[in-house]
C-alpha cells in the first residue's frame, strides 16, 4: 500500500498560497515602522491618510465607471475594432486598448480568440501595448493623483505606443520576427470563464436586470478592495521616502532634464513595476523628491506595459520573438514618450 501522508501539502502552506500578499503588507509596512522608528510613525500616517482622503472621490468615480461599463457590457464593443481594413484596425484598436476596463485573465481568452479566427497580429500588438497603460480607472486616479495634463498626456502616449507597434508589426509582418507569431492554436475560453468574448450587445439600462445588479455590485465591491489596497502601499513607500528624505538620491538618478534620466527610468520601472495604480502614488512620491516630469512619464509606460499580468498574457500565447518585440516597443515608446513630455511639460 502506497504511503501518500508525504504527498498532502502542509496546512500552513496552503493558507500562505490563499494568504492575499498585498494586504499582509499593508499590515506589515507600518508595523515595522513602529517597531523600529517610532517617531516616524505618526508623521508618515499622516501623509498616508492625507493623501487617501485627497484621491478619495476619483477613487469612488473610478469605480463606479467600471462597475457601470461591466454591468452593461459596454466592453463588448471592443471587438468591433478588429474587424475590417488593417489600417483602421490597427488605429481602433490602439483606442479600444486605451479605453478597455477589464481585467488580464480576460485579455487571455479575448486575444486567443481573436488570433484562432485570423486576426492581424499589427492590430493585436497595438491593443497589446496600450491595454495596460490606460482604461477609465487609471486615467481617473491618475487625473487626482498627478494632474489631468499627466493623465491626459499618458492616454496619447498609450494610444500612439500601440498605433506604433502596431503599424511595425505590420509593415514587417512577412520578415521571420513576425512569422507563425503563435506558440499553439489558441483556445478561446479562460479564467474568467469567457467562451466567446465581447459578442454581446451592450444593455445600457442594466438596473432592471437582477444579474447585471449583481456584476455591477460585485464589479464595484472587488475594484474598491484592489485600489485601496495597492494605493495604501504606494502612499505607504511616498510617506517612507517623504520621513526619511530621500531627495537627494531621487534627484541624483531620475532628476534633471536629460536624457539620461528619462532611460534609467524605464530601465528602473520595466522590472521594479508593481501595479498600474500603486505606481501613481509612487511616482507622485518621487516627484515631489525631485523626479524629472519626463522620467515618471517614461517610468509608468515602460513598467505598465512590462508589469507581469500583461506580460504574461503575452507570453502565454506568442512565441519569445514576438514578446522580445512587444518589450522592444514599449521600450521605445517609453523613451519617446518621456522625452517628449520633458519638452512639454
Amino acid at each position: 500500500m502506497a504511503d501518500t501522508t508525504q504527498n498532502a501539502p502542509a496546512p500552513w502552506r496552503n493558507k500562505w498560497k490563499k494568504l492575499d500578499k498585498a494586504w499582509l503588507a499593508v499590515g506589515i509596512i507600518p508595523l515595522t515602522l513602529l517597531l523600529v522608528a517610532p517617531e516616524k510613525f505618526l508623521p508618515a500616517s499622516e501623509i498616508v491618510f492625507g493623501a487617501m482622503s485627497h484621491t478619495g472621490i476619483f477613487i469612488i468615480i473610478a469605480i463606479t465607471l467600471v462597475a457601470f461599463v461591466k454591468a452593461t457590457g459596454a466592453d463588448n464593443l471592443i471587438a468591433k475594432a478588429f474587424q475590417g481594413n488593417q489600417v483602421r484596425m490597427i488605429i481602433l484598436a490602439a483606442f479600444m486598448g486605451g479605453m478597455s476596463p477589464f481585467c488580464s485573465c480576460e485579455v487571455i481568452p479575448f486575444i486567443a480568440a481573436l488570433l484562432a479566427v485570423g486576426a492581424p497580429l499589427g492590430a493585436v500588438m497595438a491593443f497589446w501595448l496600450a491595454s495596460p497603460l490606460m482604461d477609465p480607472a487609471m486615467f481617473t486616479i491618475t487625473w487626482g493623483e498627478l494632474g489631468l495634463d499627466f493623465a491626459v498626456a499618458k492616454t496619447i502616449a498609450a494610444v500612439s505606443i500601440g498605433m506604433m507597434g502596431g503599424f511595425l508589426t505590420m509593415t514587417f509582418s512577412n520578415t521571420a520576427v513576425f512569422a507563425e507569431p503563435l506558440r499553439e492554436k489558441p483556445q478561446v475560453g479562460g479564467c474568467c470563464g469567457t467562451k466567446a468574448p465581447f459578442s454581446a450587445k451592450p444593455v445600457w439600462k442594466f438596473w432592471g436586470d437582477a444579474d447585471r445588479r449583481t456584476i455591477f455590485r460585485t464589479t464595484w465591491v472587488d475594484n474598491a478592495l484592489f485600489l485601496v489596497k495597492w494605493l495604501l502601499i504606494a502612499y505607504m513607500f511616498e510617506a517612507l521616502m517623504v520621513v526619511y528624505d530621500t531627495t537627494a538620491w531621487v534627484g541624483q538618478f531620475l532628476g534633471g532634464e536629460g536624457f539620461g534620466t528619462i532611460l534609467i527610468a524605464a530601465l528602473i520601472g520595466m522590472p521594479a513595476y508593481l501595479n498600474g495604480f500603486a505606481a501613481v502614488g509612487f511616482i507622485s512620491g518621487l516627484m515631489e523628491q525631485g523626479m524629472s516630469n519626463g522620467a515618471a512619464m517614461s517610468f509608468v509606460i515602460a513598467g505598465g506595459v512590462s508589469c507581469i499580468p500583461a506580460a504574461i498574457a503575452v507570453w502565454a500565447l506568442v512565441k519569445p520573438r514576438i514578446f522580445a518585440a512587444y518589450l522592444g516597443f514599449a521600450l521605445t515608446g517609453a523613451l519617446i514618450a518621456g522625452t517628449v513630455w520633458q519638452a512639454v511639460a
